[in-house]
């Protein structure tokens, strides 16, 4: 790892602010990420504010966030986030095969549309870095334009994530080793 976790008796007064913050949210701990972050403190508070929200207040079940959020943390290889988000997604419902399916980079089969949609959406943003015509004409038919937004927000924040993770080498907790596939 190429930061030093602070404690919060390191910190300045701004960055235990953001800090006391994370701990009364919803999350009820700070995101890892955000340790990175605090050295901008003013950022780290609306990112992690925004996180929260994309998080925990998406007009989708977690199922449909944490598929965006797999999409987001193969296409960055990941590590940390995939360990994290694999977990939440099984929690959430989310059909293991469709987890193995991304994570060997295949288009896995959907039963539901929604789904689909989200996952092409997401795919297409980081493949293609634009959604064509048809498929906006679509998510907008499945999901409606709120969902559409939230997906484009939960595909860019977790690619900060994923970035601030991979840029500082946060390493997996208590030993786990991840299963992302090269």
């Amino acid at each position: 790892m190429r930061i030093k976790f602070l404690s919060p008796g390191e910190m300045t007064a701004a960055q235990r602010e953001v800090y006391d913050e994370s701990i009364a949210s919803k999350r009820g701990k700070p995101p890892e990420p955000m340790f990175a972050w605090l050295a901008s403190p003013d950022m780290a508070r609306h990112a992690t504010r925004l996180g929260a929200f994309l998080r925990y207040d998406t007009s989708m079940p977690p199922a449909l966030s944490e598929l965006a959020i797999l999409v987001t943390a193969r296409h960055w290889s990941a590590k940390f986030e995939w360990y994290a988000h694999k977990k939440m997604a099984l929690e959430g419902g989310l059909d293991p095969k469709i987890i193995d399916d991304i994570n060997a980079r295949k288009v896995p089969t959907f039963t539901d549309p929604k789904a689909k949609v989200i996952y092409e959406v997401s795919r297409s943003l980081h493949e293609a870095k634009c959604v064509s015509q048809p498929l906006y004409d679509e998510a907008l038919k499945l999901i409606g334009e709120r969902s559409l937004v939230e997906v484009i927000g939960l595909c860019g924040y977790y690619t900060m994530v994923s970035m601030t993770l991979n840029t500082y080498e946060f390493g997996l907790p208590d030993d786990q080793v991840s299963d992302l596939l090269p």
